[in-house]
Parts: C-alpha cells; structure tokens; sequence
C-alpha cells in the first residue's frame, strides 16, 4: 500500500478524503497486458486504514507493459492511470498494547518419581 496526496471522492452523499492505495496485480499474460486491482482508502485519525471508498481495474498494455519491469514501476503506473499522486509507503501505526500480569499466591507442587 501507498500514502497519496488526499483526493475527495463522494461516497454515499458524502465527501470522504481517500489517502491510502492499495494496488495488486490480477492478471498477467507474460506477452502484452497485466490486469490491476486497486482500490482507495480513507485513513482514520490514528493513521489506522480507514473504510473503502473506491475500487476498480486497470489493464496495462501497450509501451507501458513493455516497460513494465519493476513494482516501483507498476505503482507509478497504477497512480498516473488515476491521476494520484503517490507520496510514501504506508505504514500502519503499530498499537499500543497495555500487558497485566495477576500472579497466584504462592503455591508448592510435590512430584513424586516412581522408581
């Protein structure tokens, strides 16, 4: 997944602020086209991947398929197709875990050995 530069989408009478890309690829024939998945998310305020607002897919062919060679180059091609902006990786914050540890009170165990 990729961060981009915010794009509102409207979403069920709503304007909801996309900020996440996730792109795969579906299909590939290893001659002239690859078919991509993606799909937009919003991210919450703690950073966390948010809800889904769009989804589709892209198929590549042409001079694109020929140089496509890298993911690096997929992404690019991936983000341009929809006229987004990628700024990083996306990094899902890690959370915070609180551990509490209840001790037992004191107890003896006796194991006896058959000889």
């Amino acid at each position: 997944m990729k961060t981009i530069q915010p794009v509102s989408i409207w979403e069920n009478g709503q304007i909801v602020n996309a900020q996440i890309l996730n792109s795969y690829v579906v299909n590939d024939n290893l001659s002239t086209s690859a078919n991509f998945f993606y799909a937009l998310f919003a991210e919450n305020q703690d950073g966390t991947q948010g809800q889904q607002v769009t989804q589709g897919n892209l198929t590549m062919t042409g001079q694109a398929y020929l140089d496509y060679e890298t993911n690096n180059y997929a992404w690019d091609w991936v983000a341009s197709s929809l006229n987004l902006t990628i700024t990083g990786n996306y990094v899902p914050p890690v959370p915070t875990t609180t551990t509490t540890t209840t001790l037992a009170p004191d107890t003896t165990t006796t194991t006896t050995i058959a000889p």
